[in-house]
Formats: C-alpha cells, structure tokens, sequence
C-alpha cells in the first residue's frame, strides 16, 4: 500500500468518526429539545385540565345555586298552601270545639 493511500483511509476513518461523533451530538440535541417540548406540553395540558376544571366547577356551583333557589321557592309556595289548608282546618275544628260546648 502506497502512503497516499494510507493517508486517504486515515483521512476517511476520521472524517467518519466526526461525522458519526456530529450525528450523535445533534441526537442528543434532538433528544433534549424533544424532551423539553414534551414537558412543556405536558404543562400546558395540565394548565389547561386545571382551567377547565375551574370553569365547570364554577358552572357547577351556578347551576346548583339556581335550583336551590328554585327548590327554596317552591317549599315556599307548598308551606303557604299547607297554612292556609291549616288555617282553614283550624277555624272548622274552632268552631265544631264551640257548637259542641254550647250543645252539651
């Protein structure tokens, strides 16, 4: 083999070796910043789960307001119905009480 030809494999093999050294760098570069958008990904879905979370327990706490007012209004109207019903039973049982004390 002929020193030019020793030289050319040399320059080959190391030309290879910092082509395969510069491949690995940039997979680990590619690796990190994959592994960086990936977390921020994972945070910003968290952010967003905890958003909306927020938003429906809100929206929870609304609706569970409004029937509650609306339930409160009608114990309000069927307690007024059973005093009057009471009142009305009240008067009759006042007055049978005083027709059977001045019949006795």
């Amino acid at each position: 083999m002929s020193f030019e030809a020793i030289t050319i494999i040399a320059q080959a093999e190391q030309e290879a070796k910092a082509a395969v050294t510069a491949a690995e760098s940039r997979a680990k570069q590619m690796l990190a910043d994959a592994e960086t958008a990936g977390k921020a990904a994972v945070e910003a879905a968290g952010s967003k789960a905890e958003e909306e979370l927020a938003e429906l327990n809100r929206q929870a706490k609304e609706k569970a307001k409004g029937s509650a007012k609306t339930l409160a209004g009608e114990l309000e109207n069927q307690k007024a119905v059973l005093r009057s019903r009471a009142q009305g039973r009240l008067e009759k049982a006042a007055s049978l009480v005083v027709e059977r004390i001045v019949n006795s």
